[in-house]
């Protein structure tokens, strides 16, 4: 598996997956997906050696440090890769890129979700919010997640 800036030409596999993995909660679009590049989000695909997208992921970075901020839209593995670290790495990947900017992290997690919220723990996320009904139409609540801005990427433990 390697990760590699997302490309147009797969944005229609992140709706085919969005689709699979949030029937309950309005899945994203291809067009969706298109909007977020053309507003220059930074976006990550996990690829197997034929080129397969196998899970995406994307944030946005607002302001410049010190007051720089990030909000992960998205992280998302095709259900049938799950289980061999390719969430973390997507992950990773995007704390990097936050990290580059030294921005305090955000993020939205169903309160349910005890796998994505330990993950994020485990990254240094701490919840500081509840948005009850978040989730539409489910109505399925959320934790908000921040993660301290970060000096450099030495310190953040990501690679």
């Amino acid at each position: 598996m390697r990760l590699a800036k997302l490309l147009r030409r797969d944005l229609a596999r992140c709706a085919e997956l969005e689709r699979i993995l949030f029937p309950e909660d309005d899945p994203w679009s291809e067009g969706a997906f298109v909007s977020e590049l053309k507003r220059g989000n930074f976006y990550l695909g996990a690829y197997d050696a034929q080129e397969y997208l196998l899970g995406y992921a994307g944030i946005a970075l607002t302001g410049r440090p010190p007051d720089a901020e990030a909000e992960i839209h998205t992280i998302a593995v095709d259900p049938e890769y799950r289980r061999q670290g390719i969430g973390r790495a997507l992950l990773r990947g995007l704390l990097s890129k936050a990290d580059e900017w030294r921005a305090r992290t955000f993020l939205e997690v169903r309160t349910d979700n005890d796998a994505a919220i330990a993950l994020y723990r485990e990254h240094g996320f701490e919840i500081v919010g509840l948005r009850k009904r978040y989730y539409q139409p489910s109505g399925a609540d959320a934790h908000t997640m921040s993660r301290p801005a970060q000096s450099s990427v030495e310190e953040s433990g990501v690679p």
